[in-house]
């Protein structure tokens, strides 16, 4: 009986074991694939001057998190040292939820998992707090084992080698659109992350409404762009509600100042930027339907 009963511990806590490490290991992986956007939301909390100092940290939150989960798929040092620490890791962002949550009243995607898995600060928070309890329970399931330096000195080596070097840290100084990192309708965008395109349009501009039709077009035709992101200037009495309505886009955008559009346009209005992992492919200052459909849907 005492045997049945010890099998079934074992599952049990193997089974905590698995979901625990699972967790932090998949929220490690979420940041990883869009480093830029826990950057953003550091800066936009004012615990960092700017993307380029808070790049180490988030990569090093990034292989904490990594090593934590992985560190939970093996017995060594697991009572001792991986539990406490891992209810330390969680209690210290717990707190910082709460402070961007309830004192800074930021109910945007907190970006503990990313864009993957979109949560607000209090939404993380019950997050934390159930991790935290199944983490308790397994504290109390499991006994002191003997352990080895071995394989955790293995995980944390491996685990922050990995991850920057997955993950570089990018010199930003020269792209030009690091400044734009909020979009009506979106929330915080890492632009230099992934494929985009960013569009410049004058609200009052009829080729801009022209352009910003053909590509809300092709996009309800189910045909596969990138994300597409405008930047307007309102010179007149367009607002982007008309502009949307007039045009059936409704893209995620941002507003800019004269010299901020004048020094992006070329000779005249719209201007698409086309840019991957914040290097700018081509500028298109015409011709834009037939540009789009050669490059991203006769491939």
């Amino acid at each position: 009986m005492n045997d049945r009963k010890s099998v079934r511990r074992n599952y049990f806590r193997w089974i905590l074991q698995i979901i625990i490490g699972s967790v932090f290991v998949f929220s490690a992986y979420s940041k990883l694939v869009m480093p830029g956007l826990v950057e953003i939301i550091l800066v936009d909390h004012s615990f960092f001057r700017d993307r380029a100092s808070a790049a180490f940290f988030v990569r090093l939150l990034i292989a904490g998190e990594l090593v934590i989960g992985l560190l939970f798929f093996q017995k060594s040092f697991l009572k001792q040292i991986v539990i406490p620490l891992s209810i330390l890791f969680l209690a210290f962002f717990t707190v910082y939820l709460v402070y961007t949550g309830f004192i800074l009243k930021d109910v945007q995607n907190c970006g503990c998992f990313g864009e993957m898995i979109k949560m607000s600060p209090v939404e993380s928070i019950i997050k934390n707090v159930i991790l935290i309890a199944l983490i308790v329970t397994l504290y109390r399931i499991i006994k002191k084992e003997k352990s080895s330096f071995l394989i955790p000195a293995v995980i944390v080596i491996s685990s922050f080698a990995a991850v920057f070097v997955a993950a570089p840290i990018k010199d930003l100084k020269e792209f030009r659109f690091q400044s734009y990192s909020y979009f009506e309708g979106k929330g915080r965008v890492d632009l230099s992350s992934g494929e985009k395109i960013i569009a410049v349009f004058n609200l009052d501009c009829e080729h801009c409404q022209q352009t910003a039709k053909q590509m809300a077009e092709l996009e309800k035709a189910g045909k596969k762009l990138p994300e597409v992101y405008v930047l307007f200037f309102q010179e007149g009495k367009t607002t982007p509600q008309m502009f949307d309505s007039m045009t059936g886009s409704h893209f995620p955008y941002a507003m800019i100042s004269a010299k901020e559009f004048f020094d992006l346009i070329g000779d005249s209005p719209p201007r698409l930027y086309w840019i991957k992992n914040g290097d700018i492919k081509v500028i298109w200052d015409k011709d834009f339907y037939e540009k789009i459909t050669d490059n991203f849907l006769n491939k």
